[in-house]
């Protein structure tokens, strides 16, 4: 409820602002929702932000919210006048705002070309600066980085506890709103089987080609699944996830080579066969997550996955596939 709630209030605060920007340089549009009038941000500054960034459609692209897991980082020194340092230099602990980043000055001082896809005018954030650690007058820089590292780990420790704490529930959540009749493995993985396929089963030395798509157990902050990957194109464009450089269609695996629960999953279905998967972080990430994916620490995931053939090896050794996703488990 908690989470809805400040969701709904972001998302109310980016509605209100829509004929209330005030302009900055580069092309910088703005709008200061709530202010504590504390000390603003200045570079070198570490920050803890949360940010929901949208098109200007207002179809949201990327949330902190979404996968429970504010960003922490140094503000670096602003590459050019209306670049997302800019805008946050004007904020303070505990302020909130919107802004619109200029996509043709962004092409322009990075020297990298506004992808041809690209057709908005501007990318939108949403932020909610959680903290801010300045350095004092005359610190050290050593001090400075010791006190902060220190800070944000105690910080980030405490907000792995609650992930691990809440797996479980999310878990049980997932399984009730699904309606879905699972059976479990002694290893704690749940499973349905829509469709048992033949009664070949995958052997190590096979390459299986499989469509899956995998999501997190929580949804976004516009209800939709919060799918991280997925080998079919329909989804992905429907889920914001597409990759125009990505060849969709099944992809090959190898018994071995993914995370484990996906790997037991693969062993319960044959070709034609297609099973959902509710793989809890022990079979998963575990304490570590994927950062680059999404996935934080104590992460349950879900899959539905098609085994759409199993190929017997014919003699000479098989390479391993290149996969993006799910990658093997450190």
């Amino acid at each position: 409820m908690k989470k809805t709630l400040v969701i709904l209030f972001a998302a109310t605060l980016g509605l209100a602002a829509c004929n209330n920007y005030k302009k900055g340089p580069g092309g910088l549009m703005y709008t200061i929702h709530k202010t504590e009038g504390k000390d603003k941000i200045v570079e070198g500054d570490i920050i803890k932000i949360n940010a929901i960034q949208k098109t200007e459609k207002d179809s949201v692209t990327s949330s902190t919210y979404d996968i429970q897991q504010p960003a922490v980082f140094p503000v670096s020194k602003k590459q050019w006048a209306g670049d997302i340092s800019d805008a946050l230099m004007l904020l303070a602990e505990g302020d909130s705002a919107t802004f619109k980043i200029d996509l043709d000055s962004m092409a322009k001082y990075s020297n990298q070309p506004k992808p041809a896809t690209q057709k908005d005018k501007y990318m939108v954030f949403t932020v909610k600066i959680e903290k801010v650690m300045h350095k004092a007058k005359g610190e050290a820089d050593s001090t400075f980085q010791k006190k902060a590292t220190e800070f944000f780990q105690k910080d980030f420790q405490a907000t792995v506890a609650k992930h691990k704490a809440a797996e479980g529930g999310k878990i049980k959540k997932f399984i009730e709103e699904n309606k879905l009749k699972v059976q479990t493995t002694a290893s704690g993985l749940q499973y349905v089987i829509t469709a048992p396929g033949d009664a070949q089963r995958a052997t190590p030395t096979d390459t299986l080609m499989v469509n899956y798509t995998g999501k997190l157990l929580t949804k976004k902050s516009d209800g939709k699944e919060s799918i991280f990957d997925t080998s079919i194109e329909k989804v992905a464009k429907e889920s914001g996830k597409f990759n125009p450089m990505a060849k969709y269609g099944p992809r090959p695996f190898t018994i071995g080579r993914a995370i484990p629960g996906f790997d037991e999953g693969l062993k319960l279905i044959g070709k034609g066969g297609k099973i959902t998967l509710i793989i809890p972080s022990s079979l998963a990430y575990g304490e570590g997550g994927m950062p680059q994916g999404g996935i934080t620490p104590f992460s349950p995931l879900a899959f539905e996955v098609e085994i759409t053939d199993i190929k017997k090896p014919t003699g000479a050794p098989v390479a391993a596939p290149v996969m993006t996703a799910p990658t093997a488990k450190k």
